[in-house]
């Protein structure tokens, strides 16, 4: 696959880096690491310039996203009914997404950037829920953005005369990645579970406390 794209970008340059990573957040299955990768790759290799490289791929990615999210937005639980939607957003991960958002809430639009299977779900059921501002998903997804752009062009870049060096890069990235998300995702589940249990524990005295005038 990055074979493939290297030799593609390098025809076509920058829109074509464009292009392939709006296609990737209507969740055509073409890894975005690896198109971020390879648009670092022909950077490094002289067709391009790395630094526009990266604005392009921040802006391919929250594109991609955006228009995810705002078809969600416009079209509601109708937009189920479209084909590709379909597709990407089956009854079971419908149902990961609903999870995800009732334990972590809003930071789930920030972890999908790192979760290639969800990130098209997720931005697609923010904008269906119309409880999630255009402005609030552009912080969260921009936020991630930033971290993980960089990181594959960059990558990309200084790798770009060594592939073997690159790959072995870049899945050691990509392990990281997951368990510093894994990690976070820990985290954030300690917190919502001690806040549950600080709820229930104050209803409970409170319903104590009305019984007890009742008497």
């Amino acid at each position: 696959m990055l074979d493939i794209l290297e030799a593609f970008f390098s025809e076509y340059g920058y829109a074509a880096v464009f292009l392939v990573l709006v296609a990737c957040g209507f969740g055509v299955p073409i890894p975005e690491d690896i198109t971020l990768i390879a648009g670092g790759v022909i950077s490094g290799l002289g067709h391009t310039n790395v630094h526009v490289m990266n604005l392009v791929g921040l802006l391919g990615v929250l594109v991609g996203d955006g228009m995810m999210f705002l078809l969600g937005r416009r079209f509601g639980p109708n937009i189920l009914k479209v084909r590709f939607v379909s597709k990407v957003m089956t009854p079971y991960r419908y149902a990961q997404v609903q999870e995800k958002f009732a334990k972590y809430g809003n930071w789930v639009l920030f972890v999908a950037r790192f979760l290639p299977g969800l990130r098209t779900p997720i931005f697609i059921s923010a904008g269906m829920s119309g409880k999630i501002s255009f402005w609030r998903w552009l912080a969260m997804d921009g936020f991630a953005a930033l971290i993980s752009v960089p990181l594959w062009v960059y990558l990309g870049y200084f790798g770009a005369a060594n592939k073997d060096w690159l790959l072995e890069k870049a899945h050691q990235f990509q392990y990281g990645l997951f368990t510093l998300i894994g990690i976070g995702a820990a985290v954030l589940f300690y917190f919502w579970w001690r806040k549950r249990q600080r709820r229930r524990f104050f209803y409970a005295k409170r319903e104590e406390l009305r019984r007890k005038r009742q008497r």
